[in-house]
């Protein structure tokens, strides 16, 4: 597999290639510069190559320690990873200064570069063209990552490219001592990593928290508000589990997010926790389970993910205070999912990480627990006994027979009844916290449905 990091200054079409390569819109692409902040990864079939692709963000030029000089951290890991880049520049606009500088940069790491000349629909792109040869990067390739021009010759170039890799491979592998196992070489079994959505407002800490449990500075991070705007997925290893750690954007309340960027981030944040197992919220210590944080759970619950809520900023919080908040909204607030796992953390000291981990996997184990029939239907007549079903519309006595797990991610339970309608949302939540309290399925979502028992006299004469 060939690693390839999409390079260039901002809103030269690194994301729309990126997007084009993947075959999804997987990164946010707007007319505004410097949407993309992390890097962001995702494998790619190009026709028959197997790619790993990186998006980066634009080069800008800073000395300070700001938020350009964090982005530009960020582009110099893509580079460090890749086994190729690919220096986009526009050629509607032609070659720009901060091209000439980051091509001159680009060149110092003796990476393989491809130069595109992205943007090239019409004729009047000729001159840039020309001009691009003064970045000494080689000759540039006419394309436009919209319009789908010149991508048989960047396959031509990546082929080679692989090809000249897996000759490489090859020289080491003869090389090597024949039947020496490099220290390097572990079998891990084959299962699928446990997708987890870190979510929650503005500047709580998610992108810091993910960072402490990678041990690396893998996503951007800083004081400025809202430094996250695009879902970043990172594969990581915790104790022999697979995971999909996903960093999105904060979410604000819906009122205030009226700029068309952000309504792109918060649509790419909701479909990232819908896509998940599990979502971690995060909150500020200072302020716990405020009205936008319960529409964040309340919203994940509806889904039929798992939740797991992580209070971060252990290290300077006013904790008996914030705890005693904490569980009062959980007991009054949250109560469609009562027994919801809450740890405190700190990322910047990384503390309560093990603990956190260990609450995704529990929560995990019940979003995915099925329940044999026979303790089910036990419990089942037990819980009509202490508290028989009421009255329905028809003024008859609701009769219910039995039940029946249809389905797991969320626990899904079927009742069937001869008259299942009027069945009041009362008895309902009655047995789903007896349901939660004798398995222990606290913090996941359940869902319990009344379906009509049939007859089976009804076709006999």
């Amino acid at each position: 597999m060939l690693t390839v990091a999409i390079i260039g200054r901002p809103n030269v079409g690194k994301s729309t290639l990126f997007n084009r390569l993947a075959g999804k819109k997987l990164a946010l692409v707007h007319d505004q510069p410097g949407v993309t902040r992390d890097r962001k990864m995702a494998p790619a079939k190009f026709k028959d190559l197997d790619l790993q692709i990186i998006d980066t963000a634009g080069y800008e030029y800073s000395t300070t320690d700001n938020m350009e000089s964090r982005m530009w951290k960020q582009t110099q890991m893509a580079i460090n990873d890749a086994d190729l880049c690919l220096f986009l520049f526009d050629a509607r606009t032609g070659i720009q200064p901060y091209d000439e500088f980051f091509a001159d940069l680009v060149r110092k790491t003796h990476k393989p570069v491809l130069l595109l000349a992205n943007k090239c629909e019409g004729k009047q792109q000729e001159n840039a063209i020309g001009e691009a040869y003064k970045l000494g990067l080689g000759e540039p390739i006419i394309f436009s990552a919209a319009h789908g021009i010149g991508f048989d010759t960047l396959y031509i170039e990546l082929l080679r490219q692989q090809t000249a890799k897996d000759e490489k491979a090859k020289n080491e592998v003869h090389t090597a001592t024949i039947g020496q196992i490099p220290e390097n070489f572990a079998v891990t079994e084959d299962k699928k990593p446990i997708q987890i959505a870190f979510v929650g407002r503005p500047n709580v800490g998610k992108s810091t928290l993910i960072n402490a449990l990678l041990g690396n500075e893998r996503m951007l991070t800083g004081p400025e508000a809202g430094m996250t705007r695009d879902a970043i997925t990172t594969e990581w290893q915790w104790k022999g589990h697979q995971f999909k750690l996903v960093d999105t954007a904060g979410l604000r309340r819906k009122s205030k997010v009226t700029d068309s960027l952000e309504k792109m981030s918060v649509e790419s944040t909701k479909y990232a926790a819908n896509m998940a197992q599990v979502v971690v919220l995060v909150l500020d210590a200072d302020a716990v389970l405020d009205k936008q944080d319960l529409t964040i759970a309340r919203n994940i619950l509806d889904e039929g993910r798992a939740l797991v809520i992580a209070v971060n900023k252990w290290d300077i919080a006013k904790r008996e205070e914030a705890l005693k908040k904490l569980n009062y909204k959980l007991e009054t607030s949250l109560t469609q999912a009562s027994g919801v796992p809450t740890v405190t953390v700190s990322a910047l000291k990384k503390e309560g990480l093990d603990k956190l981990m260990s609450a995704v996997l529990k929560v995990y184990e019940r979003w995915n627990m099925r329940i044999p029939t026979a303790p089910l239907n036990k419990w089942f007549a037990d819980v009509q006994q202490q508290n028989p079903a009421p009255l329905g519309k028809n003024k008859r006595r609701i009769k219910l027979k039995y039940i029946t797990q249809a389905k797991t991610r969320p626990p899904s339970f079927y009742i069937f009844s001869s008259n299942p309608d009027g069945l009041p949302d009362s008895y309902f939540r009655y047995l789903l916290n007896s349901l939660r309290q004798t398995f222990n399925m606290g913090g996941i979502p359940l869902r319990i449905t009344v379906r009509k028992a049939d007859n089976p006299y009804a076709d006999k004469k």
